[in-house]
C-alpha cells in the first residue's frame, strides 16, 4: 500500500540540527560546492566519521542564491520503490509544493499505478522545469539493498536534468555505475 503524504515522516525530510562547539570544516564543505557537469557527489565513510554533521554544515554555509535543497534521510523501510519516490516527491516538495504532484497521485490511485520508471521520467520532466538550481541529498544510502531502488537512482542520474545535483552520504559506495560517472 503506498504511503499519503499523511502518513509520511516529516523528520525524514530535513536534516538534524547541528550541535554547538563542533569543528569547522571549510575545506570539505568547499568541495561540496556543485562542479559544473558533475551530476554527483559522494560521501561514503564508515559509521561515526561525521557524513551527516558535514552535509548539515555546508547547509548552512550555502548562500541563498546557490539554489534549494531537498533533503531527504533514508532507512529500511525505504527498499520499496514506491516508498522511496513518495519520500524523494516528499522532500521536492519542501522546496516547491507543486513538484511530483501527478506523480504521487499515480501512486495513490487505486489499482496498479505506472511503473515507477515512468513516473521517475515524469518528475525528471518536471525538476528540469525547476527555475533555478537544486540539490537532493539522500541521506544514508547504505540501508537502501533493493535493485529496484538503485536502478531508480541509475536512470535519475544518466537523465538529471543540468541545474540539478545529487548528494549521497554512504557508509559504503552504492552500486551506482559510479566509473562511468567519473569518467
Amino acid at each position: 500500500m503506498p504511503l499519503t503524504t499523511d502518513s509520511l515522516v516529516s523528520t525524514k525530510l530535513r536534516p538534524s540540527q547541528v550541535r554547538p562547539n563542533l569543528v569547522a570544516r571549510p575545506r570539505l564543505t568547499q568541495r561540496l560546492e556543485r562542479e559544473p557537469n558533475r551530476k554527483l557527489t559522494l560521501i561514503a565513510a564508515p559509521a561515526g566519521f561525521g557524513k551527516t554533521t558535514l552535509l548539515v554544515e555546508w547547509l548552512e554555509d550555502r548562500a541563498v542564491d546557490e539554489g534549494s535543497v531537498a533533503w531527504l534521510s533514508l532507512d529500511e523501510g525505504d527498499d520499496d520503490p514506491a516508498r522511496f519516490l513518495s519520500y524523494l516527491v516528499a522532500a521536492l516538495q519542501t522546496i516547491e509544493k507543486r513538484i511530483g504532484e501527478s506523480v504521487l497521485s499515480s501512486l495513490h490511485t487505486p489499482g496498479s499505478p505506472p511503473a515507477v520508471g515512468v513516473l521517475t521520467g515524469t518528475l525528471l520532466n518536471e525538476l528540469a522545469d525547476f527555475p533555478g538550481n537544486l540539490a537532493i541529498v539522500l541521506d544514508d544510502y547504505h540501508l537502501i539493498d533493493s535493485d529496484h531502488v538503485h536502478g531508480m537512482v541509475t536512470f535519475f542520474l544518466d537523465r538529471l536534468p543540468s541545474n540539478v545535483h545529487l548528494v549521497i552520504a554512504s557508509r559504503i559506495d552504492p552500486p551506482l555505475p559510479l566509473a562511468r560517472l567519473r569518467a
